[in-house]
């Protein structure tokens, strides 16, 4: 007797952004699980899944936002209850990977953590992992299993074009953001600019920008970063480029962790426009005149649909959504 196995996509979320998980599930078409998430009284993480996810294609979201420990958390222990209750593979969702500037030892005796949260991942029953706009591309090589590095570049990229603004110069705000800004560059027909900053020896969180390579005077300058934390890096290369003569100042990152003093440091700045994305939670106190979120909802779907489908997921970025 041949039997056809029935294929099931089960979607299920994490506590740590609920509305984009529910937008994913609305561009999917489906509906979220129940994973029941409860704490016991001192503040241990249960999960018991609402129906049967046995022979089930599972996915879980959960972007790790702050605290970044309980978000990470809790996904494990959810990966965990799937594969104890039979999932037919588990596909690890992070909008936001944590801990991954954490991605080499740049001092003697540090951590590499972002491997370490890839082996936990892996550890706790993950079969696949997906993730969007990584900090540094290398931690795709930490997996044992398959990696799918989604980019925020067309949601972005596309606002530019609604917004008309011509005449724009692409700015990296690093060295390490010069490929990536490159790319928007040659996508959007514009000049390409850098910042050279350096990071004090012994500091974090602080940034001096010492010089912008490119001609920026009188010009529309976007800045295009991965994130924007404290926002040293963003409104350090914003005033060099307001210095340099830049006429507009714009900033666009896919992930807004703005923790503080970022909100401040981004309203005094001269950076007249911050877009950014959901792939974290932008909490109310969060929001001022300057910040506009855009949605990666359809994005992960789509790849989603094609993790589950077992089709291409680079074609949906044209083949350019490595790191």
């Amino acid at each position: 007797m041949e039997l056809i196995p029935k294929r099931r996509l089960e979607l299920v979320s994490g506590r740590s952004s609920p509305a984009l998980a529910q937008e994913i599930a609305r561009h999917l078409g489906v509906e979220l699980g129940q994973a029941n998430l409860r704490e016991f009284a001192n503040g241990e993480i249960h999960c018991r899944y609402g129906s049967s996810i046995r022979g089930a294609d599972v996915f879980i979201i959960q972007t790790h936002c702050g605290p970044v420990n309980d978000s990470l958390m809790e996904q494990l222990i959810m990966i965990d209850a799937a594969k104890r209750a039979s999932a037919k593979r588990i596909t690890a969702v992070c909008p936001y990977y944590g801990y991954s500037r954490q991605d080499r030892k740049s001092t003697g005796r540090e951590p590499i953590t972002a491997k370490l949260v890839a082996d936990m991942l892996s550890t706790a029953g993950a079969d696949r992992v997906v993730s969007v706009d990584l900090h540094s591309g290398q931690i795709q090589g930490f997996f044992d299993v398959p990696f799918d590095h989604l980019t925020a570049a067309p949601v972005l990229e596309g606002y530019l074009k609604s917004e008309q603004a011509g005449d724009i110069v692409v700015v990296a705000p690093d060295a390490g953001r010069v490929k990536v800004a490159e790319r928007y560059s040659q996508h959007l027909g514009a000049d390409l600019a850098l910042v050279h900053k350096v990071r004090p020896k012994g500091t974090t969180n602080t940034v001096e920008a010492l010089q912008v390579v490119g001609d920026v005077e009188g010009r529309h300058c976007v800045v295009i970063d991965d994130m924007i934390d404290t926002a040293g890096t963003i409104c350090a290369a914003a005033a060099l480029l307001e210095k340099s003569g830049a006429s507009e100042i714009w900033a666009m990152a896919t992930h807004a962790v703005l923790s503080d003093p970022a909100v401040d440091r981004l309203k005094a700045s001269p950076i007249s426009r911050i877009v950014v994305t959901d792939t974290l939670p932008v909490a109310e106190d969060r929001y001022f005149d300057k910040l506009e979120v855009l949605s990666v909802a359809e994005i992960i779907a789509s790849a989603i649909d094609g993790i589950f489908e077992d089709t291409s997921v680079s074609e949906i970025f044209g083949g350019e959504n490595l790191a």
